[in-house]
């Protein structure tokens, strides 16, 4: 097994993505049928949308690896429609089959991760969107839709309960995407809990300083929260942020 792919060696991202699937598990196991049919915290979707989104998500980044092991070109999904059709198809349906499919899509995801050589992570593979990464980058946006969308699930996980290695790790790639976008803020976020810094297209000089715990400050980056335990100073109201 490679231990070359990415920050982390693989056995320990696949572990992680193990634990998250682990952890989303057991909150759609707690939802009655009911409950899975009603609101997300995403506009316009259920709970079963999100969760039929999580196991989706796998076939997708699963296909990049395929992708990547066989050198042939293998879509992350047909195109778009379909893979806003496979959701809303998927949405309806009953906890057990959901929790079947999140756990059997999951699965079929680390065990293929497993199993790349060392040369299959560098590999150049395509998003749907049309953006290029390198094979490696998959595991970490596996794990990102896991424990993003199950703060979406609105079951209970909050982004308060995102492990700290991945409120780190994600704080440092957003507000680094973010430091190319023009719409950005200039801002210094630092969270006093780590005592770590973190700059979206901070200039040196007039750059407006945002405080607060970690994972509120990549939950409102990422449109998750309103920012409730941030301050600024100068003091004021927070800055807009690009839709992620």
């Amino acid at each position: 097994m490679s231990e070359t792919a990415g920050p982390y060696s693989v056995p320990e991202m696949i572990s992680r993505i193990d634990e998250s699937v682990d952890r989303v598990l057991r909150s759609a196991s707690g939802l009655s049928e009911r409950q899975l049919g009603e609101p997300s915290l995403l506009p316009g979707w259920s709970r079963g949308h999100v969760l039929t989104h999580i196991a989706r998500n796998a076939d997708g980044l699963r296909n990049l690896l395929i992708w990547a092991k066989t050198g042939e070109q293998t879509p992350q999904y047909a195109s778009v429609e379909a893979r806003e059709q496979d959701i809303e198809t998927g949405a309806g349906r009953n906890g057990e089959e959901l929790t079947a499919d999140i756990a059997s899509s999951g699965l079929a995801f680390t065990e293929l991760a497993a199993e790349l050589p060392d040369d299959a992570w560098q590999a150049s593979v395509q998003m749907i969107r049309g953006e290029v990464i390198p094979a490696s980058s998959v595991l970490s946006l596996r794990l990102f839709e896991l424990e993003v969308h199950h703060v979406d699930l609105g079951a209970g996980y909050r982004a308060a309960d995102w492990p700290d290695w991945f409120v780190s790790d994600e704080l440092y790639r957003v507000s680094g995407r973010l430091a190319h976008d023009p719409d950005a803020p200039s801002a210094v976020l630092n969270d006093p809990q780590t005592g770590r810094q973190y700059f979206v297209r901070a200039d040196g000089s007039s750059a407006l300083a945002i405080t607060g715990p970690g994972y509120d400050l990549l939950a409102w980056l990422l449109g998750r929260s309103g920012g409730n335990e941030l301050s600024t100073e100068p003091a004021g109201p927070l800055p807009a942020v690009p839709a992620y």
